[in-house]
């Protein structure tokens, strides 16, 4: 069962236009009362290639490697997408992701 804060490989194609494609690690972002209930949760892909920019593109580690989670890019995935636990952002890293996700969407 995910939980809020996990990271897990996630298969995101089949993919449309600008969205995030393959298989990439995910931030899971619903609460773990949602995802105990539901067979979606809601992530954050994360990303090796561009630099972080806040708010859009926040710094997190990812398997001790630095990584930016694509806050504009927050989607509901079913759970049959998710693969393998890679690990859990700390409390700071999940604080300045949900701080760009209310600048973001105004909140």
């Amino acid at each position: 069962m995910p939980r809020r804060g996990e990271i897990w490989w996630v298969r995101l194609d089949p993919s449309l236009g600008s969205e995030i494609r393959k298989t990439r690690p995910c931030l899971v972002m619903s609460t773990d009362i949602v995802n105990e209930r539901r067979r979606t949760v809601i992530v954050l892909p994360l990303s090796a290639s561009p630099g972080p920019s806040p708010p859009l593109l926040v710094s997190i580690q990812c398997a001790g490697r630095p990584v930016v989670a694509v806050v504009d890019q927050l989607r509901a995935v079913a759970k049959e997408r998710l693969g393998a636990l890679v690990g859990v952002a700390s409390s700071e890293e999940m604080a300045a992701i949900e701080d760009s996700l209310r600048q973001i969407l105004e909140l």
